[in-house]
């Protein structure tokens, strides 16, 4: 399937000489959600500006749903959505009118119905005659997503949409991105709540330092990097692990009381039933176990430290 968005060579270089984006090379799949993710300063906002054309790149090429960002700049804008960081919003607009006026920069035709539909959607309908300087910062976020999905993007962008917003929001901005990937629109979101991401995302893109990590299915990804761990609580404490068992990936806790054994939880054999045995061998009991595997951010932080 061709990607919607196919990014190449991609590198930026700001006057001051900082290299912020190093040749990166990306596709993004139609219909997907596609969660970004990296320390501050790692290059995520640039690449995002780069694509919606509010940054020029140093070089490399961007094709947005089939249009060169720069050679056909006006119809690849109209593709993309955009819900920036930042809350700029016209302070005496109302929040009907703001959105309205976000759909006809476009060139589209007005539809009140759609209109209402995305107020409806964002809890902002009973707000519509509010001026946007009366309302609170979630919904001052709230506005700033329905004025990007004003004029029908195929693509939807959102940097850090979670930054400061409460939790009904959240869940109620999820709930809609779901929904928006389900009827086709592609999703690529930037997150420091990388919980989200693991929930959401249907693919995991990792940026460090101006160089793209990692891209991989998120599946795929916590399989392949994700870690189980075995704990066993110990009747009695130890004082050291048992000589025999020192070529074992285990560790024990700093008081004795546990064992921890890590172990791929795919592979056919985990050898933890080895482990038990031999375990008792030695005359080690335990009194509970308990298994845990890798969160993505766990995956995040090693990959980032890595580089």
């Amino acid at each position: 399937m061709q990607p919607i968005i196919s990014v190449s060579g991609l590198s930026k270089t700001y006057a001051g000489g900082f290299q912020a984006l190093k040749g990166v090379d990306l596709d993004i799949r139609k219909g997907e959600i596609f969660a970004l993710l990296g320390p501050n300063g790692a290059g995520k906002t640039t690449l995002i500006g780069i694509i919606c054309g509010l940054v020029n790149a140093t070089s490399g090429t961007v094709i947005a749903d089939g249009h060169d960002i720069v050679r056909d700049y006006r119809a690849a804008r109209t593709k993309i959505g955009l819900v920036p960081q930042e809350l700029t919003t016209d302070s005496f607009e109302t929040v009907l009118a703001t959105v309205k006026f976000s759909r006809g920069l476009f060139g589209k035709s007005p539809n009140p119905a759609y209109i209402e539909k995305i107020l409806r959607d964002l809890s902002l309908w009973d707000k519509k005659d509010n001026k946007l300087r009366t309302l609170s910062g979630g919904m001052k976020r709230r506005v700033m997503i329905a004025k990007a999905l004003s004029h029908e993007p195929r693509i939807l962008f959102l940097d850090e949409p979670s930054a400061g917003v409460d939790v009904e929001l959240r869940r109620d901005m999820w709930l809609m991105v779901r929904a928006l990937r389900d009827s086709g629109v592609t999703i690529i979101l930037t997150t420091h709540y990388i919980e989200e991401a693991e929930e959401m995302a249907d693919r995991i893109g990792v940026i460090n330092k101006g160089e793209l990590v990692l891209v991989e299915d998120k599946d795929v990804l916590m399989r392949k990097l994700g870690k189980k761990q075995l704990t066993l609580q110990l009747r009695e404490p130890l004082a050291a692990i048992p000589a025999a068992l020192a070529g074992e990936p285990l560790e024990l806790s700093a008081d004795g009381a546990e064992l921890v054994y890590s172990f791929d939880a795919q592979s056919e054999e985990t050898g933890i039933a080895d482990l038990l045995k031999r375990l008792g061998e030695q005359g080690v009991d335990f009194k509970d176990l308990r298994t845990e595997e890798s969160s993505l951010e766990e995956i995040f932080v090693n990959l980032v430290k890595a580089k």
